[in-house]
């Protein structure tokens, strides 16, 4: 005799799978259907856009020159008597000073764009300043060459580093063709700085400090032509590149990119006076032979008041800076002054 299963057994079981399907319904509603990701809680990534390279270059740029200057000089412009292949003033070999923007020999071709007509110099906390007029610009309208800057740190005539810069064309600050050289072992001047010396032995500026952003630092020179007048070119300089000096002596320079040659410092050290010739007509040395295309100044006083006594220092000091040369309502470069060269 087989045993019946009571119904009420049958109830219970039904009972009990409608409970357990409902469970099952609940959960699957509390499950998360979509696979879309969760929205982080933590910052941004780590790894931030990359500031675009010239930004990253500008940054250690100067951003304007001073208002006011720490000294001023003008200098010869020799166009006046080009076309006599002559220059009557301004060139005093022995005293290092030159005044030779012609070609040697025939003094025939006449470089405007090696013939500083102005200079003047600026310093702020941070950086030293130069800017540089010439009498005008080359065949092509651009200022080709090398211009530069000779630093004497402890106003003693013998220079410590040497700031060129080549073809510049920008006016926007910037390092390309920019060097900065420094005389390690001393011999800049040779014997007697700035007279000249007799067959001196001396390598000049030897070492290379800046080339273009290469250093150790990187943002240590800069050159522009001025917006305000495409004759002038800005030089600016760390001053923490070289030695953070409080104040200066500085002398400008304009050439070539042959004749101004860093390892020939002082020139009139390298070179005899009969062999560099003479530019002026009436010298018994006339013409200019082994030393040409080359122009500098005077130096300037750069946050120091003049003694007197400083070697190839210009005179007087001048403590505001004028209208920019070219710019409208802007005087001309001041006409040369001989007392403030030194001999």
């Amino acid at each position: 005799m087989k045993n019946k299963i009571p119904p009420h057994f049958f109830l219970m079981c039904c009972v009990f799978i409608i409970a357990a399907l409902a469970c099952n319904a609940q959960t699957n509603l509390s499950t998360p259907t979509s696979t879309a990701p969760v929205p982080p809680t933590t910052a941004p990534p780590t790894t931030a856009p990359r500031t675009p390279s010239v930004t990253k270059q500008k940054a250690g740029a100067p951003t304007s020159i001073p208002d006011t200057r720490a000294d001023q000089a003008g200098d010869p412009d020799s166009s006046i008597d080009a076309h006599k292949k002559t220059v009557p003033g301004g060139d005093t070999f022995v005293n290092d000073l030159f005044e030779r923007p012609f070609n040697s020999n025939t003094m025939d071709t006449y470089f405007p764009n090696y013939d500083i007509v102005d200079t003047q110099g600026f310093k702020d906390d941070t950086w030293g300043y130069a800017t540089i007029t010439l009498s005008g610009l080359d065949a092509n309208k651009r200022l080709s060459g090398k211009y530069g800057v000779e630093l004497d740190l402890d106003r003693n005539g013998r220079g410590d580093f040497l700031i060129l810069a080549s073809n510049p064309s920008s006016t926007n600050w910037t390092r390309r063709g920019v060097q900065a050289w420094k005389d390690s072992n001393g011999d800049v001047g040779g014997t007697v700085p700035i007279v000249a010396d007799e067959d001196s032995a001396g390598d000049g500026y030897e070492t290379l400090i800046f080339n273009q952003g290469k250093s150790d630092f990187p943002n240590g020179a800069w050159v522009r032509v001025s917006p305000d007048d495409p004759k002038t070119i800005d030089l600016s300089f760390m001053l923490a590149m070289v030695g953070k000096p409080t104040s200066f002596a500085m002398g400008a320079w304009a050439g070539s990119d042959s004749s101004l040659n860093p390892a020939l410092f002082d020139f009139n050290d390298h070179t005899t006076h009969i062999l560099a010739g003479d530019p002026d007509s009436s010298a018994q040395l006339y013409p200019l032979k082994g030393l040409s295309e080359i122009d500098n100044t005077c130096r300037l006083a750069i946050g120091f008041a003049p003694t007197g006594k400083e070697p190839g220092l210009c005179s007087s000091a001048q403590p505001k800076k004028p209208a920019s040369p070219g710019a409208p309502g802007a005087p001309p470069p001041p006409p040369w002054d001989p007392p403030r060269f030194p001999g």
